[in-house]
């Protein structure tokens, strides 16, 4: 099943009918923008010891003498091997290589794991990350706890402020690919998105997050994130090293 066959001009009126309501989108989310950025804030603890590559260091430091700081809070699994760790948490830093126009706007960005260090810096140099990692084992939410988040925090000198969280779907901004997908015809191929009717059947969310070595879909035992396939070296393998499934 495809899209109906229209000339040109058919084409573009029903583009432009569709386009006052992607301009109202757009205003809207300018709206919520704005709503955010006047959200009180709550004082952290900005000594708290966070652990990278040159050992445990406080928390305000990944501010790097900038007042803004953005974190992505990475899931992990304790002990499981590289193509065990989270699917959901793998797409999220592999779509942001490299924070230069944050940098430029004086924002810092981090990623921050429950995982022990000497557990995380293997995968990182696995995966060929580039982002500031630290180890936040141990460290009270809302710096550590729950993973899986981007927390936005604001310094005051030594003073560290936690200004806006968000988890789940709040974390596609920075997904590159999902926003190119929903522009296309058969979108992210997903249940819960709406399509004409013979359209393919969409597979539960998230479903080409990890894959065999042959690029098939699979959650099983051989299957790895996507993206770790690129990685120089890379092996088939026959277990996940873990129970159970994350997004």
């Amino acid at each position: 099943m495809t899209p109906p066959v229209v000339s040109f001009s058919a084409w573009e009126a029903a583009r432009e009918e569709l386009l006052v309501r992607e301009k109202a989108h757009t205003r809207e989310g300018d709206a919520l923008a704005a709503a955010r950025r006047r959200l009180p804030m709550v004082e952290v603890d900005g000594s708290a010891l966070v652990v990278g590559p040159a050992g445990p260091v406080p928390f305000v430091s990944l501010f790097e003498g900038r007042d803004e700081l953005v974190v992505y809070q990475h899931m992990w699994w304790d002990g499981a091997p590289h193509q065990g760790q989270c699917e959901g948490c793998t797409h999220v830093p592999w779509h942001f290589p490299d924070a230069s126009y944050l940098h430029a706007r004086g924002v810092s960005f981090a990623v921050l794991t429950v995982g022990a260090w000497e557990e995380v810096e293997p995968f990182i140099a696995f995966m060929g990350y580039t982002q500031p990692w630290y180890s936040v084992r141990d460290v009270p939410a809302p710096i550590g706890g729950d993973m899986g988040y981007f927390a936005c925090f604001l310094r005051d000198g030594e003073r560290v402020f936690l200004t806006y969280r968000t988890t789940g779907r709040g974390t596609e901004r920075v997904n590159g690919s999902l926003a190119l997908l929903d522009m296309t015809p058969y979108g992210r191929g997903e249940k819960w998105e709406v399509v004409p009717d013979g359209w393919p059947e969409g597979r539960d969310a998230g479903w080409f997050w990890r894959t065999d070595v042959d690029g098939n879909a699979t959650w099983g035992p051989t299957g790895r994130p996507t993206p770790q396939w690129t990685r120089p070296g890379v092996t088939p393998e026959e277990t996940l090293g873990r129970d159970g499934h994350c997004h």
